[in-house]
């Protein structure tokens, strides 16, 4: 997923999990940032005739190989001979991620949350309607991309807390059911 450019250059934003212990990185066009660090210069290169990459940092370069597990964003990294299992997410999908496990720990209906900031395009439901498991109630866009956000578990609408056109802050109620 692409985020605006800054001064020209592509910035990608992604949550990171290595062993466990959770990370913001920044990638642009030629640099990388973790946390609130300032960016350092960084290149990634293939080492002809090995699965391994070198990735050079400012002026550190590590020995990598990389090898895709199952799940989204999921990886085993070798770094100058250290396992490290990591989790790479974009933001937009992390926050999903934890939108999506908050609702499903709830028992019964869960109400409809905004995810992220983002303008309502479309509301598929009104007050009284019953709806079902994973049916789709209200499509917002965020980050340019419109997302169709789904009920957990079955119920009836109680309400219909926005509209069509108007924008909305993470967290905000959209729906709630009973």
């Amino acid at each position: 997923m692409r985020a605006p450019a800054a001064r020209g250059r592509t910035i990608l934003k992604y949550v990171v999990e290595v062993n466990g212990t959770q990370m913001d990185v920044t990638l642009g066009a030629e640099s990388v940032a973790y946390e609130a660090d300032r960016p350092s210069p960084a290149e990634l290169s293939d080492v002809e005739g090995s699965p391994a990459r070198a990735l050079k940092i400012g002026t550190k370069v590590y020995r990598v190989v990389v090898e895709r597990r199952e799940g989204r964003g999921r990886y085993t990294l070798w770094i100058d001979g250290y396992r490290f299992d990591v989790e790479a997410l974009d933001e937009r999908t992390r926050a999903i991620r934890e939108l999506s496990r908050a609702n499903a720990a709830a028992a019964g209906p869960a109400p409809i949350r905004a995810p992220m900031p983002g303008l309502i395009v479309r509301i598929n439901v009104k007050t009284g309607d019953v709806v079902e498991a994973g049916q789709g109630v209200v499509v917002m866009e965020a980050m340019k991309m419109e997302n169709e956000l789904r009920t957990t578990a079955a119920g009836t609408v109680k309400s219909v807390d926005v509209v069509a056109g108007q924008a909305v802050e993470k967290g905000a109620l959209l729906v709630a059911l009973e």
